[in-house]
């Protein structure tokens, strides 16, 4: 039962003159338990018990899910790519078919990582007003390898729709390259472009004062938007997409992503990006889908040229039908050697021009002083020169050991050696020694041996006496 501050009062002065706990509760008409709890003083009826109740929907089993969540996080060694508490929530949804709410599964995890929730200023900006970028970084498996990519995040401020695009490497090209992505993703180009001081954008000074490099000048002129600039050290005034870079981390990169190539990962990002317009940001009167459509038509056109990113060079053929870049060397067709060329360089690929021509192009090696072949580059040159194949570098880079070791059993001359070789580019290796009535090798599986189990407890537990079969 609840009293109120002047029942106390009474109750606690006639308990102070001596008057008796049954005459209080029948003179005041308040239950006896009450007055029991309160004349002695060491309860007062203004502070409530917190009540605190454990949500039924918050299953053992719910709950090992969140843990495992975690664990995973503490295992992976990934500081910011790790789940949330509403990257939880949607994979509870989505995986085990979760019907509590958001916030029972937050006060979970809260407890569980004994941390607060961070409060965000709401901003407001006029459509096509403004676009905010920045780079993070997020850990993916790519082809099996566990590598850093870096993430190149864009956020339209009036209707907060976002565009996430993964790069090897943080240069020039990549800059470039990701402002025209995002423009063409956004179907058009916003009035500015607010980021922070990095070097592929600034040639020198800061903030107000910076100076925008030659390429990003020229893309600036081109998309027809003006370059804004962060003061040092001031994140928050391009709060939004400081945001969408551990949002895009935690969400769109948990767990982590398994792909094969780059194109593959940046598919992945873009379809989140697409799904991200079913969410309504707090504060915003509609979700992001709508408000986007409405500041879609804001934005400047495109214009029909497209800005072309690439860095180029010239470079002159080398003795061994290479072209050096970079401090890498990619090969040609042998009958360029001793050419000049163009070379272009992409954000992921190397291109080598003759003519205006493309004559070679190659995935972009991003580590130093290495050599990449593609082996149909030499087969001509292999082809007059058969008693180097086995030791040709394009070949032994290019070819899988086991298919080596039968070609250098068989007696083929060189000019079906090297047919063979071209054969197995179009068909692949083991369809080439199918047609000649070889079976590839299986891989064979290194064989684990198990240790002996004793079964002696479970003799006794079904009765079996010592030596004696059932």
């Amino acid at each position: 039962m609840v009293i109120t501050v002047n029942e106390y009062k009474e109750v606690r002065r006639r308990w102070l003159d001596g008057e008796s706990q049954r005459s209080i509760a029948k003179t005041l008409g308040i239950s006896r338990n009450t007055v029991k709890k309160y004349c002695e003083g060491d309860a007062v009826p203004w502070e409530r018990k917190p009540y605190q109740r454990s949500p039924s929907v918050l299953t053992p089993e719910i709950k090992a899910f969140v843990q495992q969540c975690l664990q995973e996080d503490a295992d992976e060694h990934t500081k910011k790519q790790n789940h949330t508490a509403r990257r939880i929530y949607t994979r509870l949804v989505k995986e085990k078919g979760f019907t509590g709410g958001e916030t029972t599964v937050r006060a979970y995890v809260h407890e569980l990582k004994g941390k607060t929730t961070e409060a965000f200023v709401p901003l407001f900006f006029a459509p096509g007003d403004a676009v905010q970028i920045d780079w993070g970084e997020a850990t993916v498996y790519l082809a099996g390898d566990k590598l850093v990519v870096n993430l190149f995040c864009a956020r339209l401020c009036h209707s907060d729709m976002p565009f996430v695009i993964a790069y090897r490497r943080q240069n020039s090209e990549s800059f470039l390259d990701a402002l025209v992505q995002t423009f063409e993703f956004f179907g058009g180009t916003p009035r500015r472009v607010i980021f922070d001081n990095a070097k592929i954008a600034v040639k020198d000074g800061f903030g107000a004062n910076a100076r925008t490099t030659e390429g990003y000048a020229a893309l600036a002129a081109h998309y027809g938007f003006e370059p804004i600039f962060c003061n040092v050290a001031s994140g928050n005034e391009k709060g939004l997409v400081e945001g969408l870079v551990g949002f895009s981390r935690r969400n769109f990169c948990v767990p982590i992503p398994k792909v094969q190539n780059m194109d593959e990962l940046n598919a992945l990002l873009r379809e989140n990006c697409l799904e991200y317009m079913e969410h309504r940001v707090q504060g915003k009167p509609a979700k992001v889908g709508v408000l986007y459509g409405v500041e879609r038509e804001k934005l400047y056109p495109l214009p029909s040229y497209r800005y072309d990113v690439a860095k180029r060079a010239e470079a002159k053929v080398s003795l061994y039908s290479t072209v050096r870049y970079d401090t890498n060397s990619y090969s040609v067709p042998v009958k360029y050697c001793g050419k000049q060329v163009a070379v272009k360089a992409l954000p992921e690929r190397i291109e080598v021009f003759y003519d205006g021509e493309v004559v070679a192009s190659h995935q972009r090696c991003f580590r130093r002083e290495q050599s990449i072949y593609q082996l149909e580059h030499y087969l001509p040159l292999l082809e007059r020169k058969g008693r180097a194949i086995f030791q040709a570098r394009p070949v032994i880079d290019n070819v899988p050991d086991y298919f080596l070791t039968w070609l250098s059993e068989q007696k083929f001359k060189p000019k079906e050696l090297v047919e063979l070789l071209r054969r197995s580019l179009d068909d692949g290796f083991d369809a080439v020694m199918r047609g000649h009535g070889t079976l590839p090798a299986p891989a064979i599986q290194d064989v684990v041996k198990v240790a002996a189990v004793d079964l002696t407890a479970y003799d006794a537990l079904c009765g079996f006496a010592k030596g004696v079969s059932a």
